[in-house]
């Protein structure tokens, strides 16, 4: 076709044709943060208000027995209260040992927030380490520690605490930190096999490469955004864990391999009134109550949490 058949174009005038304020940017506005977007989702969910709550209240006691009880936990044992009904100013009755149980339930939550907060820690420190190595650089980096986790999950958590724990240097050392050590050697896995999808997302982002146009060497980019935009999974699993390490500590203490007797602990005291649990069952019931209650806390604030962070839950 002959070129001056063709049809003429025509352009508006700009004037014709003025800009919308509903397409205009607002440079002014402040920009939401991961942390804002996420508690502006979490704080009006009841269940985060409410686990929020009794987590809180747990911190507080652990932190401040006192605040709760005047009564020392092993002192003032009689056994002449042993298995007693409650009493003025002990109003949970008493232990076969003639023991306050109310005093023994408040001191106890310190031995076993402690052990879940230390290991859960420590999970995160190894974990998230490897996890982040393996996802960013791949290679025979991520070979290496993928056969390396292997090697603990095919360990059931249980069966592989009662047997490290029983290796003579352990088994003669016995304290929390002890069993933070197992529990850390068990769990890390699976807290590296989550950061490790987490980076896998993020290292290839746009943000991710033009830090390293500019000149940002691998390892710094890393650390300065790659890791800080994958820390949405890594948060709800450790929230999770937390209690899932209560439950652990509570039932090797049940077992005797977990914590000493002389270290007051939920799974201690649910060991210890075994023998009473025909004659008094609630110097049982009451220590399992504050292990499911707190354990329920973490486990609804976890998925919460997990809820939120979620794309498939955002709202378009």
């Amino acid at each position: 076709m002959n070129s001056s058949h063709q049809s003429e174009h025509f352009v508006a005038p700009v004037e014709e044709t003025p800009l919308l304020a509903t397409d205009a940017l607002n440079v002014e506005a402040a920009s939401i943060s991961l942390w804002a977007d996420l508690w502006k989702k979490l704080r009006h969910r009841p269940l985060f208000i409410i686990s929020s709550f009794m987590i809180l209240l747990i911190i507080v006691v652990a932190l401040f027995p006192g605040l709760f009880t005047q009564t020392p936990p092993n002192e003032n044992c009689l056994l002449a209260n042993s298995d007693g009904p409650p009493t003025p100013g002990h109003p949970l009755g008493f232990t076969f040992q003639g023991c306050d149980v109310y005093s023994r339930l408040i001191h106890g939550t310190q031995a076993s927030l402690a052990v879940g907060t230390l290991s859960v820690l420590s999970v995160l420190v190894i974990g998230v380490s490897f996890g982040a190595l393996a996802g960013y650089y791949g290679g025979w980096i991520d070979a290496l520690i993928a056969r390396m986790g292997e090697i603990f999950f095919a360990l059931p958590p249980l069966l592989g605490a009662l047997v490290i724990t029983q290796l003579p240097l352990l088994r003669e050392n016995k304290s929390v930190w002890t069993l933070v050590l197992v529990i850390s050697i068990l769990a890390w896995p699976q807290m590296a096999r989550i950061t490790r999808g987490a980076v896998l997302e993020v290292r290839n982002a746009d943000f991710v490469t033009a830090a390293r146009a500019l000149g940002v060497s691998k390892f710094k980019a890393l650390v300065r955004h790659v890791l800080p935009n994958a820390t949405a999974p890594i948060i709800v699993l450790a929230t999770l864990e937390l209690g899932v390490f209560i439950v652990l500590e509570a039932t090797l203490s049940f077992l005797g391999v977990g914590i000493p007797t002389s270290i007051m602990s939920w799974g201690n005291d649910i060991s210890a009134a075994q023998q009473s649990i025909r004659t008094n069952p609630m110097v049982l019931i009451y220590p399992s109550i504050a292990l499911s209650g707190t354990v329920l806390s973490f486990i609804m604030l976890g998925d919460t949490i997990r809820d939120a962070v979620d794309p498939k839950n955002h709202q378009r």
